[in-house]
């Protein structure tokens, strides 16, 4: 067994299931931590849920139950791993599709995508919501863009590629418009910081 603790939740990976357990957290009033996390559990499957029904592979919902959401286990390989132009391409697809279903993924990294029998999986649907916002899908989109130029050399061709992927399955324009005047903000804000 394997056990991962992050901010939000312990992971624990038992043979072919996941169970995400939503930790405690101190400094909360106890009674309003409990329902922050049952809510926000609650919220996270729904969000799997729909997210598979608009045709993005995610892992399945098995149970959930408080604080607790048990899935299946997606066997293969972090997109971190195994990245290319066309899994760039279909990760472009793929969000496309959450958009359009009116799903922020909140935190799409190639380490967020696990590549499996040719399929691209999305996992970790933590800090995940639903919005119709052109603002919070332009911050997903540049929360890819970031992690690209973050872990690989040719991060601009893989940019290209996921737009190119994008906006052939429908995602707006102004979306990458968007991702793009985010990424200026943060240049304006360290050009002032300096």
């Amino acid at each position: 067994m394997k056990v991962h603790l992050g901010g939000e939740a312990e992971v624990k990976i038992l043979d072919d299931v996941v169970v995400k357990k939503r930790v405690p957290k101190r400094y909360r009033i106890e009674k309003l931590d409990r329902e922050l996390r049952f809510r926000r559990t609650k919220m996270e499957a729904k969000i799997i849920s729909a997210a598979r029904r608009a045709g993005v592979p995610t892992p399945i919902v098995l149970d959930v139950e408080g604080d607790t959401i048990v899935m299946e286990r997606i066997y293969g390989t972090p997109v971190k791993n195994a990245m290319s132009e066309d899994i760039s391409r279909e990760v472009g697809r793929l969000t496309a599709k959450l958009h359009k279903a009116n799903i922020i993924h909140g935190d799409i990294t190639p380490m967020n995508l696990i590549l499996s029998d040719g399929r691209i999986y999305f996992i970790d649907f933590g800090l995940a919501f639903f919005d119709n916002k052109v603002e919070p899908m332009g911050v997903d989109v540049h929360v890819y863009f970031e992690s690209l130029k973050a872990s690989f050399d040719d991060w601009e061709k893989l940019r290209d590629a996921f737009i190119e992927g994008y906006l052939e399955e429908g995602g707006k324009e102004e979306v990458i418009v968007r991702a793009r005047e985010i990424e200026e903000r943060g240049r304006y804000v360290e050009r002032v910081n300096m």
